[in-house]
């Protein structure tokens, strides 16, 4: 079972069943999957802070939301994160694609990878940091965590981790 695979997989195990994803270049084959899954109700989003209301939206319509989204707009969706998504108790597993490390050919992505984390962590987000391709076994667990304790929680995935930019 590819990455991908055992992320929709996982998303599906865990009875996610609303999904909203921003374009990612790295992203791209685990949201082609989204798009094509009967167990997924996918809606694309121009932007991140959009995204989190959409996913707030099917939360309070009953459904079990994710975003899909990239770490360069963590700043835009801090108002979003704290005054709807952490104030309402609401459950939203964030995969995020972590651009900015080494090897990054954008020198604009550097800028918020210096901070992506630092942000997470003022805003109390478990966060795990997926380096290595095996490092998708634990995703299971963290679904179950963010559904069980009602909290957003951050799934970073470097370029290790998609095997390059």
């Amino acid at each position: 079972m590819s990455v991908n695979e055992k992320i929709v997989s996982d998303l599906v195990a865990n009875n996610v069943n609303f999904v909203t994803t921003v374009p990612c270049k790295q992203l791209a084959g685990v949201i082609d999957l989204i798009e094509k899954s009967p167990d997924l109700k996918h809606v694309p989003s121009n932007k991140e802070d959009e995204g989190m209301g959409l996913c707030a939206g099917a939360f309070m319509g009953g459904m079990r939301p994710a975003i899909i989204m990239q770490n360069t707009a963590i700043g835009v969706t801090i108002n979003t994160l704290v005054t709807l998504t952490q104030y309402y108790r609401m459950p939203l597993p964030m995969l995020i694609s972590y651009r900015g490390e080494l090897g990054e050919p954008v020198a604009c992505q550097v800028e918020m990878a210096v901070h992506t984390k630092a942000l997470l962590a003022q805003l109390h987000i478990p966060t795990y940091h997926f380096h290595k391709e095996e490092d998708v076994e634990e995703l299971d667990a963290i679904l179950k965590h963010s559904f069980m304790c009602n909290k957003p929680v951050a799934i970073l995935t470097d370029a290790s981790f998609w095997k390059g930019y």
